[in-house]
């Protein structure tokens, strides 16, 4: 229990309004979800090239799976560049 005149921690003392870690949140959340997209996408284009190579007649989810990862990565890659730096 805090005395008196000492505040009660919320455990966001460095995400407050106004802090250079707020301002960074954003990228760094952005930064999580393309992460796990281009993971996703790239077990799903190994696993559809597995599927492939096996004899199956999936090539088209194949495809589909290699187009979507080059476009997340060279998107990922372009948002990168682009960044602002704090």
């Amino acid at each position: 229990m805090p005395s008196r005149g000492q505040q009660e921690s919320t455990g966001l003392g460095t995400l407050e309004p106004g802090t250079v870690q707020r301002a960074q949140l954003h990228s760094r959340i952005a930064d999580i979800a393309w992460s796990a997209l281009c993971t996703v996408l790239a077990l799903w284009a190994i696993w559809s090239s597995v599927g492939l190579a096996r004899g199956r007649t999936a090539w088209a989810y194949c495809a589909v799976a290699w187009v979507l990862l080059a476009v997340a990565l060279t998107v990922r890659v372009l948002a990168i560049r682009r960044r602002t730096r704090l």
